[in-house]
């Protein structure tokens, strides 16, 4: 006990005075030193969230900038495979190869064709026939009569006789037929490289190529052949220099270049600008396996900071895809990551010195100002504990021409505003427990009168049943007007059942029951009546409908009220649609009654689920039906709702929660 009331006083006297104990502090001098320490806090929490969010924001800058990058690339990239598919179309169109074709001398077209490639710097450009033998190689005539057939880029132009153009990985042995210098310069010995992957091959043989194909067709259209060309990408630095120039212009930061650019084949390096440590293209390494699994192994793209051969670069990966959509290989940009860092940190030291700087001068404004605030400060302080203490009646006079004024104003406002609203409440309050105790009597009392003239009015139907019964040889006027005594007893009868049943509502005897046997009782139950004979009932059920857990009685006590309901809307003509279903997002029953009726005015819809209230003549309802069949679906933690359009229509729709293993219940 003695710990705990240390611990209390200290509180009470706060942090300053725990500090300073037994030593009286100016509420000046508290306030300086209490301004000091909220800065050096304030100013600590700044610089450390600063200096993140400007981290973090430069690192997504420069994300940013590598996915631009990377579009930037691919556009270059395409470009280039655009420029061999325009060769290779131009050239399926051209007369001599038409004619080399169709006169079977191939030789002829030679030289037309080695020109051709020698100038658009194509390492390999073809002819095949229709079905794919290869009739002439430009860079390689004398290896000539084999199949290309199995090939996707031939096989799916001779499909779809239309200019292709992909990326294809080609093997060292198709490589060799096309041109054994296309070999070596594909062949690679795998190098070793930090973060990559395991495998168990040391070299590689095949080369990835961009490619194109057309058709060659004659003066009716019929396939003749195909034309091929292609640029073998191992060891062609074309592509990536030109993005590194284009992109990054060739720049150098503290010796290194800032952005670089690769083509990978598969995993590999087969064209880069990324530099070995000897300053030769590291050409043979592979990529870190993290990012071989997200690109190659997924086929997602990957932005975010990467192992390169020796350094870390903010980097951004895509793979590309042959024709198959397969994914063969990546096309990689990549910003030099120290760059950043070095902005990161120089960042941090600025907003040092700036919060050093800013503290310093606090300090010194916060003592000018603290000894003109702290008179008012203590008025706003008794002011508020006052308030607290339920005082709404205290106002804070302080005569200054600064901030403090206007929040003298404000506190002023403020209480007064809370004293409105204290009143306000109070008012409203006391408004709501007075209705709520007049409904409770009114309901009582409707309970107890409908209870007590229920037996007397028993006995006034019974017995007018029986004289209507029994004096069959009255006059007409007498006849008449006892059948309409009996008419009104029935009618009150019903009223009285009505009101009791809704004050005193019996809880669900539930159990798992099929709704669509309620809905097929029901209507088997009305539509024999004479108010149901130019009415079409359509009922659309769900047939696989799970089973619910409630008190079959009271729910076709519900939907036999809102069927007759529907043929009173439409005056014993129209269509009625019983729709249910089970909404799976909700996992609820839906039970739809959509009638043609005249509709319902929105001024009626707001009260039709009151009791008592009803747009029928005088005679023909008592208004409890619809706030009977609410309570019962409420009871069942169900909803009751109704949607309509004057002239069209009404649908109320019955909500019924569907317990999870209701579907696995037994039918009833």
């Amino acid at each position: 006990m003695t710990g705990n009331s240390k611990d209390t006083d200290q509180n009470k006297k706060g942090l300053i005075a725990s500090l300073f104990p037994g030593v009286t502090v100016p509420i000046h001098a508290k306030m300086m030193i209490a301004f000091v320490l909220v800065i050096l806090l304030v100013g600590t929490v700044f610089l450390v969230i600063g200096v993140r969010l400007i981290s973090n924001r430069v690192l997504a800058e420069a994300q940013d900038k590598v996915r631009n990058d990377l579009n930037a690339a691919r556009v270059i990239y395409d470009s280039h495979l655009q420029q061999i598919n325009s060769v290779v179309c131009y050239t399926s169109n051209r007369d001599f190869l038409k004619k080399a074709i169709l006169d079977g001398d191939m030789a002829a077209a030679l030289p037309e064709m080695t020109a051709v490639g020698n100038a658009a710097g194509l390492d390999i450009f073809g002819v095949t026939n229709k079905y794919g033998k290869v009739l002439l190689r430009a860079h390689n005539p004398d290896k000539s009569g084999d199949d290309l057939g199995h090939h996707d880029f031939i096989r799916a132009t001779l499909n779809s006789e239309s200019c292709l153009s992909s990326t294809v990985v080609f093997s060292q042995y198709e490589l060799e037929k096309e041109n054994p210098e296309l070999a070596e310069q594909a062949y690679f010995k795998l190098i070793d490289t930090p973060l990559a992957r395991p495998v168990d091959r040391s070299e590689e043989g095949s080369g990835m190529m961009m490619i194109a194909a057309s058709p060659v067709l004659d003066e009716n259209n019929q396939l003749l052949g195909i034309v091929f060309g292609g640029i073998l990408l191992n060891r062609n630095y074309t592509i990536v220099d030109q993005i590194k120039q284009t992109v990054y212009e060739d720049i150098k930061y503290k010796g290194q270049d800032i952005g670089t650019a690769t083509i990978f084949q598969d995993d590999l390096r087969i064209s880069t600008n990324v530099r070995n440590e000897d300053g030769t293209r590291a050409i043979g390494t592979r990529v870190s396996e993290e990012v071989y699994n997200q690109v190659i192994i997924q086929g997602e793209p990957w932005i975010d900071r990467a192992y390169v051969v020796n350094n870390w670069y903010i980097t951004a990966y895509e793979p590309i895809k042959d024709l198959s959509n397969e994914i063969i290989g990546m096309l990689y940009v990549g910003v030099l990551e120290q760059k950043y860092l070095d902005i990161q940190r120089e960042t941090f030291f600025t907003f040092l010195a700036i919060t050093t700087a800013g503290i310093v001068v606090a300090s010194g404004v916060s003592y000018l100002f603290a000894r003109q605030i702290s008179g008012p400060i203590r008025q706003l302080v008794t002011a508020s504990k006052q308030v607290a203490a339920g005082d709404l009646n205290v106002r804070v006079d302080v005569q200054s021409n600064d901030e403090l004024h206007f929040l003298a104003e404000s506190f002023n406002d403020m209480a007064e505003s809370i004293q409105i609203r204290d009143q306000d409440l109070k008012e409203f309050a006391t408004k709501r427990i007075m209705q709520s105790e007049k409904l409770a009597l009114v309901g009582q009392l409707s309970a107890n009168i409908a209870h007590e003239l229920n037996n007397p009015l028993q006995g006034i139907v019974t017995f007018s049943h029986l004289m209507l019964e029994d004096n069959q040889s009255l006059d007409s006027n007498c006849q008449y007007s006892l059948e309409k005594i009996v008419a009104q007893a029935d009618r009150c009868r019903d009223i009285i059942r009505g009101l009791l049943d809704f004050s005193r509502q019996r809880p669900p005897d539930k159990s798992f029951y099929n709704v669509n046997s309620i809905v097929e009782n029901c209507v088997s139950l009305v539509e024999r009546q004479a108010l149901f004979h130019n009415i079409h009932i359509v009922e659309d059920l769900q047939e696989d409908l799970p089973l619910a857990v409630i008190d079959p009685s009271q729910i076709e006590r519900v939907f036999m009220n809102l069927i007759i309901n529907a043929a009173e809307a439409m005056d014993g003509s129209g269509q009625l649609i019983i729709t249910t279903r089970k909404n799976e997002q909700t996992n609820h029953l839906e039970i739809s009654f959509t009638d043609t009726g005249t509709g319902i005015s929105e001024e009626n819809i707001r009260r039709i689920f009151d009791p008592f209230f009803t747009t029928k003549d005088v005679g023909h309802g008592t208004g409890l039906g619809l706030a009977i069949s609410y309570g019962l679906v409420r009871s069942h933690k169900g909803s009751l709702l109704v949607d309509s359009t004057i002239g069209k229509g009404t649908t109320f729709t019955v909500t019924l929660p569907l317990d999870e293993n209701g579907a696995n219940g037994k039918d009833h």
